[in-house]
C-alpha cells in the first residue's frame, strides 16, 4: 500500500528520482530522450524539488510506499506561470504524477484530493494546469474531476514544443 503526506527537503532526490521514472514512462514513445534528459536536468532535479518544498507558496506532496517509503508519485501546487489572466486566488497544479505501477489503485486521486483540499486551506479560488496534448489519460483523470479547457500555452521539454492545453477547476 501507499500513504500520501507534505514533503520534506530530505526527499528532493526521491522526488526527482520519481519525476524522471514517470516522465520516461508517460512519454517514452513521444518525446525524444535527449529531451526528456535536458528536461528532467533542468526542471526536475533536487535542487529544484528542494526549492518547492521551502517555497511559502507552493506544496509540495510525496506518495511513498508502506514499510520502505519508495516513491511512488508526487504533487506540486506552486504560484500559476500561465499565458492566461490569472489572480492571486489561483494556484497551479504543477505537477502531479504516479509510476504506472500504481495506476488504477487510487494513488492518483489521493495526490488531487490532498492538492485540491491544500488549495481550499489557502482560500484559492481556482486550481490551474497545463497537461501534454496527447495524454489522454491524464486528461481523462482531470476531466472527471471536474477540470475543463480554458486555454493553451505553449510548453518546451528540451528542444521538443507542445502546445498544452491548460485547465482549470473552480474550487
Amino acid at each position: 500500500m501507499w500513504s500520501v503526506r507534505r514533503a520534506a527537503a530530505a526527499d528532493a532526490p526521491a522526488l526527482a528520482l520519481v519525476a524522471g521514472a514517470t516522465l520516461l514512462e508517460t512519454f517514452h514513445a513521444t518525446i525524444p530522450v535527449a529531451d526528456m534528459v535536458a528536461h528532467v536536468t533542468g526542471k526536475s532535479s533536487p535542487d529544484v524539488f528542494a526549492e518547492w518544498v521551502a517555497d511559502a507558496s507552493s506544496a509540495v506532496f510525496y506518495a511513498g510506499a508502506d514499510g520502505t517509503g519508495a516513491p511512488l508519485g508526487y504533487a506540486v501546487l506552486t504560484t500559476p506561470d500561465f499565458p492566461i489572466p490569472t489572480d492571486p486566488h489561483d494556484i497551479e497544479l504543477r505537477r502531479i504524477y504516479t509510476l504506472a505501477a500504481t495506476h488504477g489503485a487510487g494513488l492518483g486521486k489521493a495526490l488531487m484530493a490532498a492538492a485540491l483540499d491544500e488549495a481550499r486551506n489557502r482560500s484559492r479560488k481556482r486550481v490551474l494546469l497545463g497537461v501534454h496534448p496527447g495524454n489522454s489519460r491524464a486528461r481523462s483523470f482531470y476531466e472527471r474531476v471536474g477540470f475543463r479547457v480554458i486555454g493553451e500555452r505553449v510548453f518546451t521539454v528540451g528542444a521538443s514544443r507542445f502546445v498544452d492545453p491548460i485547465y482549470a477547476l473552480n474550487l
